[in-house]
């Protein structure tokens, strides 16, 4: 039972940090997952209060930081709140309507046709576009350099 263990907590961790990258994938969580996994195949006897805490807190900064550093591209290139929503749709939406380009298409479609919703003029839509773009790689490494830090604590810890 232990090898199927570590296998399924090396999956839930390839999952996490493919999630770093591939915003459809429940990254933090796949992480957090494979430590209850962990701990129902092998042990949660090395897992204490403050190992769960400090991963519930890196968990809750994760989801904080993936919104608010897109958020903060798209209004550091003078984006509005409707460019804001509209990079969110297109993140979301943009992976499946264009598969192998929609991770970048997506929040620079959505959040330019989310400006001209409200009346902007094209060049500066297009500026919130790249913001999006910007927020969307710079969320991405701040989750990379998270997640990792994640598993390295698991490894620290046990």
């Amino acid at each position: 039972m232990e090898i199927a263990g570590w296998i399924l907590v090396i999956i839930l961790f390839v999952i996490g940090m493919a999630g770093a990258i591939y915003p459809i994938l429940p990254g933090a969580l796949a992480i957090y997952a494979a430590f209850f996994v962990y701990g129902f195949f092998i042990s949660f006897s090395p897992f204490g209060f403050w190992f769960w805490t400090i991963q519930s807190l890196i968990v809750i900064a994760l989801f904080i930081a993936d919104y608010a550093v897109s958020a903060w591209g798209v209004k550091k290139y003078g984006g509005s709140r409707a460019s804001v929503i509209g990079s969110t749709i297109g993140l979301i939406v943009g992976p499946f309507v264009i598969p192998a380009f929609g991770i970048i298409l997506g929040p620079l479609l959505g959040a330019v046709i989310g400006e001209l919703f409200t009346g902007a003029r094209l060049d500066k839509a297009l500026k919130a576009g790249l913001g999006a773009v910007v927020g969307l790689f710079s969320s991405m490494v701040a989750k990379f350099m998270m997640q990792a830090a994640m598993i390295i604590i698991f490894i620290i810890w046990i």
